[in-house]
């Protein structure tokens, strides 16, 4: 599978930005906002953002595919805010052993996900650790067309992807439902946005607000020295979940050939359910319905 810049670190905005009192907001928890102005930042500049690749920036949860020792949680030293199994993003600065933040304060890392984890089980249901796959959501090999697979580990290996679905981030994508929730995993940098907009703020929240390709949570730049810049619709005072999405507007396409990976999938499992839909297609995401 193609790959493009991978999240190690957090990735810096586009414009920069300032903090700006909002009186509207004094009830809510943030009585504050971060937005952008229309000064593009020293450090997209020097990565050359402007001949970067722009992809949709999905809202979900970040994940990285590593290899990693077998483990037992230990509950006394585990869930505290950075575990002894918290592994420390690549791009994190150390000094005399210890992980430096970054300028924000920052230190990204990563959290071993244990397939019979209550605390991840949304993340173990997209993995199957015996048959070696995860359940993608990617481009299918028609224009405008998403497709559903079960992926080998080995092909995202050190890739970092987003786990988007009905547990996720109050689900802004309607997958699933409470009863059958829905859980992929969508690899960074995996949606390019064709028709993008200049690089100015009008010409962007003009067409985040006008153009069916706009509605989005926002945009990743991927830039060929492989640094990564972003921009969130929060950024430019819009709002965020949409009632209509752009990745819900595009036809899915199940592709699921159980005999490729000869593996008995638990029943309850997503893998064995979205097995039993091989061939579908679906005119949105959030019409992927499992029977009773």
């Amino acid at each position: 599978m193609s790959r493009r810049g991978a999240v190690q670190r957090k990735v810096p905005c586009l414009f920069v930005t300032e903090v700006k009192d909002e009186p509207s907001a004094k009830r809510e928890r943030q009585p504050f906002k971060v937005l952008a102005t229309d000064t593009i930042t020293g450090k997209a500049l020097e990565a050359d953002v402007h001949n970067a690749v722009p992809t949709e920036k999905v809202d979900g949860t970040c994940c990285y595919v590593t290899t990693y020792k077998e483990f037992v949680w230990n509950v006394e030293e585990d869930f505290k805010p950075v575990p002894d199994t918290w592994i420390p993003a690549k791009d994190i600065e150390f000094s005399n052993g210890n992980p430096l933040p970054d300028e924000n304060g920052h230190m990204p890392g990563w959290v071993p996900v244990e397939k019979n984890s209550k605390q991840y089980c949304w993340h173990s249901s997209v993995v199957n650790y015996e048959a070696g796959v995860a359940l993608v959501l990617k481009h299918h090999a028609d224009p405008g067309v998403l497709e559903i697979s079960p992926v080998p580990l080995s092909e995202i290996l050190e890739q970092t992807l987003e786990l988007i679905g009905t547990n996720i981030n109050a689900n802004p994508y309607g997958l699933g439902n409470k009863k059958h929730p829905v859980h992929l995993l969508v690899p960074h940098g995996a949606f390019e946005i064709k028709n993008p907009p200049a690089l100015k703020q009008n010409d962007i929240l003009s067409w985040f607000e006008t153009c069916m390709e706009g509605k989005v949570e926002g945009i990743v730049w991927h830039c060929a020295d492989g640094c990564l810049i972003k921009l969130h619709r929060h950024h430019l005072g819009l709002p965020w979940p949409l009632a209509e999405t752009y990745l819900n507007s595009q036809p899915v396409v199940i592709s699921f050939n159980r005999t490729k990976y000869d593996y008995d999938f638990e029943p309850k499992s997503l893998f064995h359910h979205f097995s039993m839909l091989d061939g579908q297609r679906f005119d949105r995401l959030k019409d992927i319905k499992f029977d009773a």
